[in-house]
């Protein structure tokens, strides 16, 4: 059995560079599975590595949707899987890296057998809010609710588009997939400490800005203003900047500072997702930086040599 290691891990905790590293050492191709990357245009906001760092190892599922696109599960585990083969047949190796779990639980665990979206349904939603749509989904499938928490507006209706279209819980179609994941995709898991991390967080956030994170946004909304992919974290909260919407609940700094203030939230937030989301996917094993950086590259390098 041929391997192919998904390296994940919460964002800004380093995964793109040490793949880039490792891949020009050993000669692999690196499989991108960040959904943001997926969509043309969406480049500064999702730390797309640039062409420098595409020169110096081919990358593949990188700007393969356009941002009107809907680039689902279904078609990631089909493309993934075939990029792994073409890979495989010039003599190479596959390293996928990315930091969206539900990309990669479909590649290691499989998909339920879901009825195709229906446009119908999903526009009948779209004066609803995420609350009311949050609430029935609780009614009605409390499990797959749990799971899908009250802020992913897009899964939730795809949750409740399942229920109309079959009649059947997304939870009782999870729970009918292989329990345990594909031994051909082993899962490492790297994370920092939280403090570590929230400062690489920080410099993160800062470098994006005064690259012209805000310029990219705002000529996206003008050119794609019913892009879902604009939902995305950092890119929602510099579109509420610009809308002048405040925050549910808090008071923040004004300007730049109150928005600085804003992404970090919601990169912390969606870090905290991340971690809860791989623990629960049976990694192979799970390595904390810098401390387990030698062990970690020694095991990829077994795998792969």
């Amino acid at each position: 059995m041929v391997q192919s290691i998904v390296l994940t891990g919460p964002t800004a905790v380093g995964k793109s560079s040490l793949s880039i590293e490792w891949a020009e050492e050993l000669g692999l191709e690196i499989i991108n599975a960040d959904s943001v990357c997926f969509y043309r245009g969406f480049d500064i906001g999702s730390a797309k590595p640039d062409s420098s760092e595409r020169a110096r190892v081919p990358h593949h599922l990188i700007d393969v949707a356009n941002p009107l696109e809907n680039y689902h599960a279904g078609r990631f585990l089909s493309d993934c899987r075939k990029k792994i083969d073409e890979i495989h047949s010039r003599g190479k190796r596959a390293l996928i890296t990315g930091g969206s779990g539900f990309y990669l639980k479909a590649l290691r665990f499989g998909l339920w057998e879901a009825p195709e979206g229906s446009a119908e349904f999903r526009a009948a939603q779209e004066h609803r809010s995420l609350e009311d749509l949050f609430s029935e989904l609780k009614q009605r499938d409390p499990a797959h609710a749990l799971k899908t928490g009250p802020a992913d507006r897009y899964r939730i209706i795809r949750a409740l588009e399942i229920l109309e279209l079959s009649g059947k819980r997304p939870s009782e179609l999870e729970s009918a997939m292989p329990k345990d994941p594909d031994p051909a995709f082993p899962l490492f898991v790297i994370d920092r400490d939280p403090k570590e991390l929230e400062t690489r967080m920080k410099i993160r956030i800062s470098r994006m800005l005064e690259s012209g994170w805000m310029e990219e946004t705002r000529s996206l909304r003008e050119r794609f203003p019913d892009s879902r992919v604009l939902r995305s974290v950092g890119y929602a909260q510099i579109l509420d900047h610009f809308n002048g919407t405040p925050p549910s609940g808090r008071r923040i700094a004004p300007g730049i500072e109150g928005l600085v203030s804003e992404i970090l939230l919601a990169h912390r937030q969606l870090a905290k997702t991340q971690r809860t989301w791989f623990k629960n996917q049976k990694p192979e094993q799970e390595f904390v930086l810098e401390r387990d950086l030698q062990v970690l590259k020694e095991r990829l390098m077994r795998i792969y040599q």
